[in-house]
């Protein structure tokens, strides 16, 4: 018999920075520690700095775009989301190599609901916490007037790519991976796709 109670999903709050940093590493497939290992300041530890930019009440990486998913006060997972109202303005050339096509992939979402992560620890997985997360940001997408939802994946995270084919997310475009810190992505796509609502 189960004894725990069943999760719940909440707006998250500064105080979840940590649990979320950790999340978007998982989601990020570790560019973001990657990336925060090079801007720490002496003696940060990489994560220190992720929970830094999740206290931020502004910028993608926020707490404010997060929905955090708990049991019994024990953060699961979390979705990051929020609106494309316009074009980056980075240009991809001038970025990280690791993040450049994300960001061109992302000129391509503008006008949608943009799912930029979303991750569960893995001792909480299939459990169908994916699909709960997800149905909240698509819940935050229609409330916010939105007519479509884009997430990015990498291709060779199949597990992903079946759960957003599963709730009707469509193949969109791709670009190449470029120059990727971690294994087994060093080669491959990352796929933009998009669903209607």
């Amino acid at each position: 018999m189960n004894t725990h109670s069943l999760p719940t999903i909440r707006s998250a709050s500064a105080c979840d920075a940590e649990p979320l940093a950790k999340l978007i590493d998982i989601a990020g497939e570790g560019i973001p520690s990657w990336f925060w290992a090079q801007q720490c300041a002496n003696g940060q530890q990489p994560l220190e700095f992720g929970v830094e930019r999740a206290k931020r009440p502004t910028g993608g990486f926020s707490f404010a775009n997060a929905l955090l998913a708990e049991r019994d006060d024990q953060p699961l997972g979390m979705v990051l989301s929020y609106a494309i109202d316009t074009a980056p303005e980075d240009d991809p050339a001038d970025l990280p190599a690791p993040f450049a096509p994300f960001v061109a992939l992302e000129q391509l979402s503008v006008g949608t609901w943009y799912v930029n992560a979303l991750a569960v620890f893995p001792g909480c997985r299939n459990q169908g916490l994916g699909s709960k997360l997800l149905a909240s940001a698509e819940m935050l997408a229609r409330e916010n007037n939105a007519d479509a939802v884009s997430i990015q994946v990498f291709g060779q995270n199949t597990d992903a790519v079946r759960l957003y084919r599963r709730h009707g997310y469509e193949f969109a475009a791709s670009a190449p991976v470029r120059l990727h810190p971690c294994q087994p992505y060093y080669t491959g796509e990352v796929l933009l796709l998009i669903k209607r609502l």
